[in-house]
């Protein structure tokens, strides 16, 4: 029998909502239908995801102590197997779902041995969704196991299996073989970047000191047919890690501060060291998951940090000289910091697992740090002075900063805004639809500003190669003309909160669209790098939101006769030049090198890097924050050995123009 109901909500029917509205996703369709909500993204983060899930199984395993190799391979295809020498998934009947425990572990959300304490004391896949998320997202996954003597197998296709397991021979060795191939209906890139996952191998290797870990590319081979591959291992674990990350800058300490502590069932470990640069490095993990955006882990590292090295230096009459507070970001300029916890039961903030919760682990951290640090301090007065001082000096340089910034931001407001006479704003008013060109030299300035749409796109000139922020004090930038333009021009301001940390306030930011626009040259590269390092340090969240671009004029035009085609590498150059000699008249092929923006007129300049419909615009984004920090300092520091040995490595890449 129909009720009202059932007639008035049949499915697809607009505006109804009833019974039939209603769906109870079954197994992993609700991973397929929301795959962001288990992975963050179906983008290539989203896509690298799915290979850290299945690591994290192996990682388990070995911090489980069952583990010490982990081979990870990209097939030509870009499917992916991760090898390891564990205990193996075991492939038993499972007595509630009467099915192979394998089975089970690779196709039911929220299964595995992560939720067993005697099996994994630790998990970094403690939700119990990474495997079969995997494979829910996988148009074809295997699963091969080594256990008992034998070799078991089942394979699935979009998370279901194909068949039930089944043994397929003998093995003299335990582990799993996971292959699985992503989802090209999910997933919006299917390319495995070698260098993202290689940066994480080596982050593995120095958080699990002791394991090895493999990577190999089936995409690559040398003149001799062998595969590219790397090994990843350190017997030093998060020492070496800090000393890595600070290669290319200076210590004032002759090695890191190591601590190591256990309370109520927590690990504790923290390598950190102190160095002449102006910036902090602080990064933590829980479990071997990098927390990017910290936790309750970072809260206690902060917190032992300024209680004691502010009890040593008042205890010891430092401090008398200092005539102004001295805040926690002074105790934490100029130090790498690397923070691992191994925590029982981590109550994470959503699945990818960006900020640890757990209340009780602030204490147990500052605790662990609070004895060790008092100890190092106590045991070495000379390196305990030398930080103070570096403390002092800090301090110092952020009063300092603090009157120099007041007092440009206090000027604007008194001048009713303050806009640089340079800038060639735009019409509109929305911020969302408004885009800001920064441009090399006022020649090419003239000609932007001359080639623009002046309801939308504001041009900002700047002369010549701004401060490098990266070897200077804070109070220093406000001194640069070109950089107190951009702060007024952008409509942001940098601002201190309760605990002394710089923060970015971007409530009035008058442009979405941040464009630098330099020649395409060495100079003009050497002033993207500085601008760059500039936005890198002091206003990081345009770029993290994704407000900032890189123009891209084109390197040549290739003229013959009446045609021209404009060229942005060689191998369109070379292809333009091919393509026009085989004219019937007898014009020789005209090629013309943009190396300034100046050289193009008004309305060349729009067509091909300025107009939306044409341009082409690179969008700076960070995958890793620890990477780019190593890059900044290595490119812009004071170290030159490091700088001189990345030069050699990449020169194929470089520019060569003169």
């Amino acid at each position: 029998m129909e009720t009202a109901e059932n007639k008035t909500n049949t499915p697809g029917a607009k505006g109804n909502y009833g019974a039939n509205n209603i769906q109870a996703l079954e197994g992993l369709e609700a991973v397929r239908m929301r795959p962001g909500m288990y992975i963050g993204s179906t983008d290539t983060k989203g896509l690298h995801h799915l290979v850290w899930e299945v690591i994290d199984n192996s990682i388990d395993e070995h911090l489980a102590g069952h583990c010490d190799t982990i081979e990870t391979f990209i097939h030509e295809d870009n499917s992916i197997t991760v090898k390891d020498n564990g205990r193996g998934i075991p492939i038993g009947m499972h007595e509630k779902l009467q099915k192979s425990a394998l089975e089970v572990v690779m196709t039911v959300l929220h299964a595995g041995g992560k939720f067993d304490k005697d099996t994994y004391k630790v998990s970094g896949g403690l939700h119990g969704v990474g495997v079969s998320c995997v494979n829910a997202l996988s148009s074809y996954m295997k699963a091969q196991v080594h256990r008992d003597g034998k070799m078991y197998v089942q394979e699935y296709s979009e998370g279901i299996p194909k068949e039930d397991v089944k043994e397929v021979g003998t093995a003299d060795f335990t582990g799993t073989y996971i292959t699985f191939r992503p989802d090209g209906t999910i997933f919006e890139d299917l390319v495995y970047k070698y260098e993202t996952l290689s940066t994480r191998m080596k982050e593995l290797s120095y958080l699990n000191k002791g394991l090895t870990l493999h990577l190999t590319d089936e995409r690559v081979k040398d003149e001799n047919g062998a595969f590219k591959t790397e090994v990843y291992h350190s017997e030093g674990g998060l020492v070496e890690y800090v000393e890595h990350l600070d290669a290319a800058r200076q210590s004032i300490i002759s090695r890191p501060i190591h601590v190591v502590g256990k309370k109520e069932g927590v690990e504790v470990e923290v390598a950190m060291q102190y160095n002449t640069s102006y910036s902090e490095n602080l990064f933590s993990f829980v479990n071997n998951i990098n927390t990017r955006e910290g936790g309750t882990h970072v809260n206690g590292f902060k917190r032992a940090v300024n209680r004691v090295f502010k009890q040593y230096g008042e205890d010891n009459g430092l401090f008398k000289k200092v005539k102004f507070a001295i805040s926690g970001e002074d105790f934490r300029e100029g130090l790498t910091a690397v923070v691992s916890v191994k925590v029982p039961e981590p109550q994470f903030k959503g699945q990818t697992k960006g900020e640890l919760g757990n209340s009780e682990v602030t204490a147990i951290v500052s605790q662990c740090m609070g004895e060790a640090v008092k100890h190092f301090l106590e045991e070495n007065p000379k390196e305990a002075k030398k930080i103070i001082d570096k403390v002092i000096l800090a301090a110092t340089a952020r009063h300092a900063a603090r009157k120099a910034r007041e007092m440009v931001q206090r000027k604007n407001v008194l001048t009713g805004g303050g806009l640089p006479g340079k800038l060639s704003d735009c019409s509109s008013k929305d911020p969302v639809a408004s885009e800001i060109f920064l441009v090399e030299g006022d020649s090419a300035g003239g000609t932007a500003k001359q080639g623009r749409d002046r309801e939308f796109q504001a041009i900002l000139p700047l002369r010549g190669k701004i401060l490098n922020v990266q070897k200077a004090m804070e109070h220093r930038i406000y001194e640069n003309e070109e950089i107190k333009n951009m702060f007024t021009a952008l409509g942001v301001r940098i601002e201190e909160n309760d605990e002394g940390e710089r923060i970015l306030n971007m409530e009035k930011l008058r442009y979405h669209k941040v464009v630098i626009m330099c020649d395409a040259d060495i100079d003009g590269s050497h002033i993207v790098t500085l601008i760059l390092t500039f936005f890198y340090n002091y206003m990081l969240p345009l770029i993290e939101e994704g407000h900032v671009f890189i123009a891209a004029p084109p390197l040549y035009q290739v003229k013959r006769g009446k045609k021209s085609v404009y060229c942005w590498d060689e191998d369109e150059r070379q292809a333009a030049v091919d393509g026009m000699s085989k004219g019937p008249d007898d014009n020789s092929v005209k090629i013309q090198r943009y190396k300034g923006l100046g050289e193009m007129n008004a309305d060349q300049l729009w067509d091909t890097t300025m107009d939306p419909t044409t341009r082409m615009l690179r969008k700076v984004t960070i995958e890793d924050a620890m990477d780019a920090g190593l890059v900044f300092e290595m490119l812009m520091g004071d170290e030159v050995p490091p700088r001189r040995k990345f030069i050699e490595e990449n020169a194929h890449y470089a520019n060569i123009d003169a």
